[in-house]
C-alpha cells in the first residue's frame, strides 16, 4: 500500500482507532474487531509489549488494514516500526527526528502538535497530517475551526478526548479525521472479549463522521458499562 493510497484511506474513513492496551492479546483483539466492523485502520502504540511484532502479525493476516505505530518518540523507533510493516507513524508530540525519518522512509507520519507554531513547524517538517493533541483540553472542536480558518492547506486530526457527542464537531470543523481511544475501544468489551461491542461504537462512530460530512444530524449516543 503506497503512502498516497493510506493517506486517502484515512482520509476516506475520518477515523484512526488508537490501541493502547495491557497485552498483544487484547490488542490483537481490539484490531479485529475494529476490521471485521469495517473499520481498517490500527494505531498500534508502542506502549503495548510486543507492538513491533503485533504490527507485522496484523500486516501479514490482513494486508488491507492500515496498520501504523502510535506513541513513536524517537527515530530509533520510527526506523524499527516501519521495518516491521507500519504504514504510518505518530505521536502525541513532534519530534524532529521521527518526522524526518518517515519523510525519508516514504511513509506517512501525523506528529502530535497544539500550539500555532507547533502545527506550522509540523507542515513544514514535512508531516502529511498534523494531530491536534489534546484538542479536547483547548477548545476541542472550535479550536479545530480557528485552526483551519487560519492554516487550510494544513490537514489536522483531532486527538484527546474526542467522544461518541463531539465527534461529529471535530469534522464539521474541518478536522481531516478523529483519533478515538477509550471511548472505541472500552476496557469492558476487551476484558469480556464482547467484540460486539467494538463493532457497535465503531458503526456508530463511522455513522457520525459519514452524518458529519453530508451536514445531517448525527447519530445518538450509545454507550456499554
Amino acid at each position: 500500500m503506497t503512502k498516497e493510497e493510506v493517506r486517502a484511506r484515512i482520509e476516506e474513513i475520518g477515523i484512526i482507532p488508537a490501541i493502547r492496551l495491557a497485552s498483544t492479546e487484547d490488542a490483537r483483539f481490539a484490531a479485529e474487531a475494529m476490521y471485521r466492523a469495517g473499520l481498517p485502520i490500527a494505531e498500534i502504540t508502542m506502549t503495548i509489549p510486543g507492538a513491533l511484532e503485533l504490527i507485522s502479525a496484523l500486516r501479514r493476516d490482513f494486508p488491507d488494514m492500515v496498520v501504523g505505530a502510535g506513541t513513536v518518540l524517537d527515530a530509533e523507533t520510527a526506523r524499527r516500526a516501519t521495518r516491521a510493516g507500519a504504514l504510518f507513524i505518530t505521536s502525541t508530540g513532534m519530534d524532529i527526528g521521527v518526522v524526518g525519518l518517515a519523510v525519508e522512509e516514504g511513509i506517512l507520519v501525523l506528529p502530535g502538535a497544539l500550539t500555532p507554531t507547533e502545527i506550522i513547524n509540523a507542515w513544514k517538517a514535512g508531516a502529511d497530517f498534523v494531530k491536534v493533541f489534546p484538542c479536547a483540553s483547548l477548545g476541542g472542536d472550535s479550536y479545530i475551526r480557528a485552526l483551519k480558518t487560519a492554516l487550510p492547506q494544513i490537514r489536522l486530526i483531532a486527538g484527546g478526548g474526542v467522544q461518541q457527542h463531539t465527534a461529529g464537531h471535530y469534522i464539521t470543523a474541518g478536522a481531516s479525521a478523529i483519533g478515538v481511544g477509550k471511548e472505541l475501544i472500552t476496557n469492558e468489551a476487551i476484558r469480556l472479549r464482547k467484540p460486539e461491542w467494538i463493532l457497535e461504537l465503531a458503526r456508530r462512530f463511522m455513522g457520525i463522521v459519514k452524518n458529519a460530512r453530508t451536514n445531517t444530524p448525527s447519530a445518538n449516543v450509545v454507550r456499554f458499562k
